[in-house]
Formats: structure tokens, sequence, C-alpha cells
């Protein structure tokens, strides 16, 4: 077996037992995370709350950093074993911030979950220039896993989640215009490319990270009505997109990617902390598996984006996000945006 998953050579599913209807307490039943130290990005809203709740339930205590920490403060009342944090991730001055607290605590870090994101937003540019969807994405989490990098190691046995999307196939990332500079920007190529990255930025760190006891992986969650990725949308795009039905009422068929909060969150639990996954890194999930690899695409469409007529179809990942070239140009391009070298 391959000891990476450049080229998608570990994108096998195997046998976890459980499917895209399981839900978050579901995966996690018999795990016992007792002593373990996670840290959930965007974790007091939608999934990312959910995974809080999951971890802490099995014994973990869970860090959340949040830009909306009085939202936090209230979403997160009554979690026991939460501790609240403030962080931008469009912010990198923030991001430090942040890591250095958590730092000088000392303590390994066991799991780290990028799970903050944002989607069909307009154009939007950090203090830097970068587009936003890119900034808090990909590139907010790359600089905070660097400053974090030590705690992993020291974890002996970490795993980094990054929690991507089936929406992927919008867009190849864009090495000539990441930001859109040059080219007239579209949200969902933005999107795209985005998570993208977070795929790329799974294989390449999980096997630069291996040898020091740290995994890498991505996962698209599914469709999820209720989280705060659609308020960009109006009910009549969303039923456009099939997530509600002629009647207006939600759509739900989890096993087509139609899921419940907990549903959704499933996989970003059973991902991190499976047994299943301890020998094999670097692949992307989805329904608490490893997903396929989707080979449909025609590699000769500029606009990915026109893929999305029928949001039932949302499984696979795409070649170009398992690219062992692009992975590497991705990791340096990643230090030059950033301004953060990170070294393992």
């Amino acid at each position: 077996m391959s000891n990476n998953n450049y080229q998608g050579a570990l994108q096998q599913p195997i046998n976890s037992g459980f499917n895209g209807a399981s839900t978050s307490m579901e995966v996690i039943k018999g795990i016992d995370l007792t002593g373990k130290i996670a840290i959930v990005t965007g974790g007091y809203a939608g999934i990312g709350l959910e995974t809080v709740k999951a971890l802490t339930s099995a014994g973990a205590t869970v860090i959340v950093p949040a830009r909306d920490t009085e939202k936090a403060k209230n979403n997160l009342a009554g979690i026991a074993n939460v501790e609240l944090e403030t962080m931008d991730l469009m912010d990198p001055v923030s991001i430090d911030s942040f890591a250095e607290k958590f730092m000088s605590s000392e303590r390994p870090l066991h799991v780290l979950i990028n799970n903050a994101g944002i989607m069909w937003v307009p154009l939007q540019r950090d203090s830097r220039g970068y587009e936003s969807q890119l900034s808090t994405n990909h590139l907010g989490h790359f600089q905070l896993t660097s400053r974090l990098w030590k705690a992993l190691v020291e974890a002996e046995g970490a795993r980094v989640i990054n929690i991507s999307s089936w929406g992927h196939h919008y867009s190849k990332f864009n090495f000539e215009d990441p930001n859109f500079e040059k080219r007239e920007y579209e949200t969902l190529l933005g999107y795209g490319q985005s998570k993208t990255a977070n795929i790329l930025f799974s294989v390449e760190l999980d096997n630069r990270g291996k040898d020091y006891g740290v995994r890498a992986y991505s996962l698209h969650p599914g469709a999820i009505v209720e989280t705060d990725l659609k308020r960009h949308l109006t009910d009549e795009q969303l039923s456009g997109l099939g997530v509600y039905d002629e009647n207006g009422d939600v759509v739900r068929d989890a096993l087509k990617g139609l899921k419940t909060i907990s549903q959704g969150a499933s996989t970003t639990v059973s991902v991190a902390t499976s047994p299943d996954l301890n020998e094999i890194g670097g692949v992307y999930c989805e329904n608490n598996n490893i997903a396929e690899v989707d080979h449909s695409i025609d590699e000769s469409q500029e606009n990915f984006a026109d893929r999305m007529t029928d949001i039932k179809k949302l499984s696979g990942v795409l070649d170009y996000a398992l690219d062992e070239t692009s992975a590497k140009e991705l990791w340096i391009l990643s230090e030059n945006l950033t301004g953060v070298k990170f070294i393992i």
C-alpha cells in the first residue's frame, strides 16, 4: 500500500460500519477521549457546534476560537469542558495571538478541526487584499496549523481535519490568479478553489507529518440547510438547488447528501476519532467513509460551477484535488501568501 495519497493512491472505501445517515453521537459511541485536547474552529454554530458536543460527550476538552464571541458564548452555554477564545481567520495577527496563548499552556493538541468557513459571499478582501473565501477557508487554517504544529507533534498521535466540500468540483486551484485580481469574480469559483485547497493541503500535510505522528484528512460533510453557509441565498435559489421541495419543505435524504446537522457532523467526528484511520491519512472522506475518485469531470471545462444542477448528486473527489504537483505548489504559495514558513 502507498504511504501517501498523491493521485488518490489511498482513495478506497473501507468497511466503516457507518453511512451518510449515521449521526455524530452514533459514530462516537464507545470512543473514550478523556484527557484529549481538541480545537474546533467555528465550533459554535452548525456542524461545528455539533462536533464540539460529540467530542466533549466522549471526555475531550475542546477549545473553540470564535470571531463572534457573544454568539459563541450563548451557543456553547451548558456544554462542559469547553474553552472559548477569540480569533478571526481573516486576521493573521488574531491567529497568531490565539496560537501563542494555546502554546503557552504547554498542552499537546490531539485533534485540530479546521471547520470554520464561508460560502456564496460577494467579493470581499482581507487587509492583505486576499479574496475572503481563500483567506478564511484555507490561508487562515494553514497559518493556524503551522503555529500549532509543535503541540500536534507533542500529542504523539494527532489528527488535523480540514472541512472541505463537494464544492471543490466547482474549480481547480487557480495558481495564476488565486485572488481574482485578473479575472471576473464568481463566488462559486472562489469557494470551489478554497475547498480544493483544503484537500490539497491535507494530502501534503499528511505526507509531511506522518513521520511525526500527525495525520491529516479532508471531508465533505453533506448539504445541511440549517447552517449559516446559506445566509446569502434566497429560498428560490435553494429550491433550484434541490434543497427545498415544491411545497417549500426541506428535502432530507442523507444517503444522497441532504442531511441533518447531526448527520453532517458525523463524518467530521468519525474522521477525528475512528481507529479505522490509524494507518491511513491524506484521504478525502464523505458519508463516514473514504470517498471514491470521481473521474467523470471534463478537464477541458473552465467553469466547473455549472456542474451543480442537482444537489442530490454530491459525491466523490476529483483527481485534481489529489495531485502531487499541485499539493506541493499550494504549500509553497500558502507560505508566500501568509508569510509563514511551515517548518516540519
